[in-house]
């Protein structure tokens, strides 16, 4: 949430979150959607997991994570908002195949792994209900109801840790949140985020094409063919 970030910074922060996200880690148990060109319309999707609230706190924040500009499609554009619903009701969300039981420890290094008796959906829950509590005891409104900056100062909060949160990490909600945000806007459509492969397109990556041999090897010269998903949608 760093407040001088530009254009072009955002443009090189994107393509660097490209490559460490693979499209094969997401999605775990979790419905695809049939076709990639079928993706619903963000305004008439109805979330599975998410109450209204809860689904309002997670377009503005997503929204304000990877918003709209020149260069590209923003999060809402692309459903990333969908793609985190469907998580929440798959494996990850639920925690299906991670180790939940205690003692838990604050501060730990990241190889000492995952320190929390919630789920990512539980702590999600948690962390937006206490955001939305903090927002209206202090700022008079929910989170999704502040303006632009406002949102961004709380999730600049959230990020270093500063919102006094009941019963959930703060951090660890916004952890949580900006991965699965970069997770929606880059993986196959067929998770349910980078609608219409907008991201793709964007920077020029070509999906799940069979034949990419030729141009492995060829540096900053653009890719002439759209992409393709993994299901054989084309861009």
């Amino acid at each position: 949430m760093d407040p001088n970030l530009t254009d072009d910074s955002r443009r090189r922060f994107v393509k660097g979150a490209m490559w460490m996200i693979s499209a094969s880690t997401l999605g775990t148990g979790v419905m695809l959607s049939a076709s990639a060109s079928n993706a619903p319309e963000l305004s008439q999707y109805q979330p599975v997991f998410f109450t209204q609230d809860e689904w309002r706190f997670i377009l503005a924040a997503c929204d304000r994570l990877i918003p709209a500009d020149d260069n590209g499609p923003g999060a809402l554009q692309t459903n990333v908002p969908v793609f985190i619903d469907l998580q929440m009701q798959g494996d990850f969300g639920q925690a299906k195949d991670w180790y939940m039981k205690g003692p838990f420890f604050e501060n730990l290094p990241a190889e000492y792994g995952y320190q929390s008796p919630l789920t990512p959906a539980q702590t999600y829950q948690k962390g937006i209900g206490a955001t939305n509590a903090y927002c209206q005891q202090h700022l008079g409104q929910q989170f999704a109801d502040l303006t632009h900056q406002q949102q961004e100062q709380v999730l600049t909060q959230l990020q270093e840790d500063k919102l006094p949160l009941s019963g959930v990490s703060g951090k660890q909600f916004f952890d949580f949140l900006l991965q699965n945000t970069k997770e929606g806007y880059f993986a196959d459509p067929i998770h349910g985020g980078n609608k219409d492969m907008a991201a793709w397109k964007m920077i020029g990556f070509p999906g799940a094409r069979a034949s990419y041999l030729e141009w492995v090897d060829l540096h900053n010269v653009p890719y002439p063919m759209g992409p393709v998903s993994i299901n054989g949608d084309r861009g």
